[in-house]
């Protein structure tokens, strides 16, 4: 069942949007060459904690999954789609790489996710190309997150998008609600026909979440991790993401500054 949020939960979500749009500003002009994953973890960890707020996925087991997720945020390297676990096995960030920073943020016991993926240094106009691309198609799925609208709108969009450019549309992983929980109903994906699935209506919180390969659209799943996903080919991936409130009208971001 989708759980419409009330005035108070979203003025709540509104505070705790801008505080992680904040956090991950901040995080993201750290990523550098040399950097460790397990750094970055670190880093947000405390950025977190200054505030009194807490990180959503530390210790949090989604449905199916084996264990805890260890970490405060997920650090995905090139063709690690999402998940990738930071603070077991660190890795050190390349000259060339891209990076998907990932996590959700508890402020008063409420709940936004967002993720971006971003340049390590230099890197090749290919993966410029897949970065803003995906970028893109968040944005036009957002466009398109009104209420009255229906789910297969947004997801709809998004595929065009990567369609078009010639990538490869994540199809296993998709977007959610969110805002009680981690994940909630809705499930978003990333493809689909306009005008299907349930109808967004005002007081829905969703994170829109499009997930592009350079090459083909399968994923492999680690089993020894248990949770990170990459590219079967090999080829990197590219992942974004805000959380939205559906109104009446245009759709609020509420992971921006």
């Amino acid at each position: 069942m989708i759980k419409i949020k009330t005035k108070e939960d979203i003025a709540i979500l509104r505070e705790g949007g801008k505080r992680h749009a904040e956090i991950m500003n901040k995080l993201i002009s750290i990523v550098r060459p040399g950097l460790k994953t397990s750094e970055i973890d670190e880093a947000v960890r405390k950025m977190i904690g200054e505030k009194g707020d807490k990180a959503s996925i530390l210790d949090y087991k989604p449905h199916g999954a084996t264990r805890p997720y260890p970490a405060t945020i997920c650090v995905s390297i090139n063709d690690e789609v999402v998940h990738g676990i930071p603070n077991e096995n660190p890795r050190t960030l390349e000259e060339g790489d891209i990076v998907g920073l990932d996590f959700a943020l508890t402020h008063k016991g409420l709940i936004t996710d967002m993720a971006v993926t971003v340049p390590v240094g230099k890197i090749s106009k290919e993966l410029e190309d897949l970065l803003s691309g995906t970028r893109e198609a968040m944005m036009a799925g957002i466009k398109t997150a009104k209420g009255g609208n229906k789910v297969g709108d947004i997801s709809a969009a998004i595929e065009l998008i990567g369609i078009s450019k010639g990538y490869g549309v994540v199809e296993d992983l998709a977007g959610h609600g969110v805002g009680y929980h981690v994940h909630e109903e809705p499930f978003v994906p990333n493809y689909g026909e306009p005008g299907k699935g349930e109808v967004l209506k005002p007081g829905t919180v969703i994170a829109i979440e499009p997930m592009f390969n350079l090459g083909s659209h399968y994923v492999v799943f680690d089993k020894k991790d248990g949770y990170t996903y990459r590219t079967k080919d090999g080829k990197p991936s590219a992942h974004f993401e805000h959380t939205v409130l559906i109104t009446k009208g245009d759709a609020e971001i509420l992971t921006l500054v």
